[in-house]
């Protein structure tokens, strides 16, 4: 696992709370969440699906990178906008959940599919305070997380990868590799695209 790119008890003043129940990130952290949150359940959550430019707009209202034709469906969460960074044509489907404490990359034409999860975050349990531990992540361009699997913490998706259905990546998957199983581990290559047909076809979940 990499080193982590947040870590609560170097961010957030120790208090007479026990550590189990003292906030891990700032107030300020939290308050953008609940703008976001009102946001989300309001306005993003509730549009109809081909509105993609539309939720785009509201993501990037709180600070997300996007590239050109990105695809966010309306029910997939994403727990800090400014820390979501896609590429051109990146798509994330129908109840996916984007925990992202820490800067998360999606590559372009990459898929993450209906109902998986994205995790960044974990906490060091061999601490006495379990502080949370955040961590930056990528999903490689072209990669695709099918539906129901997970990405756990600190886990790198390499370019064409795939993680097959509900399998969870424990570790960093290597470019143009197919994966399964729980844990996952490395099923077959696969065969590299690159073409303007393939590039047409990304991000899109419909």
């Amino acid at each position: 696992m990499p080193p982590a790119h947040y870590r609560a008890d170097e961010h957030v003043a120790a208090s007479d709370l026990h550590p189990s129940q003292r906030p891990a990130f700032s107030l300020g952290n939290r308050l953008a969440r609940l703008a976001w949150n009102i946001t989300a359940a309001l306005l993003f959550r509730t549009s109809p699906r081909p509105m993609h430019a539309w939720r785009a707009f509201l993501l990037r209202c709180f600070g997300a990178r996007l590239g050109k034709g990105v695809h966010v469906y309306p029910k997939a969460k994403v727990w800090a906008p400014w820390n979501l960074d896609c590429a051109d044509y990146a798509g994330i489907g129908d109840g996916t959940d984007i925990y992202n404490p820490a800067p998360m990359h999606f590559g372009e034409f990459c898929v993450v599919s209906q109902d998986s999860f994205v995790c960044g975050a974990t906490h060091d349990y061999n601490d006495p305070d379990f502080p949370l531990l955040a961590f930056e992540m990528s999903i490689g361009a072209r990669a695709w997380i099918c539906a129901r699997a997970c990405v756990a913490p600190g886990v790198q998706v390499g370019e064409g990868a795939v993680l097959g259905l509900a399998s969870v990546a424990t570790r960093d998957l290597e470019p143009w590799t197919v994966y399964g199983g729980t844990p996952a581990v490395a099923l077959k290559p696969r065969k590299q695209i690159r073409s303007s047909k393939a590039a047409d076809a990304g991000g899109r979940l419909d």
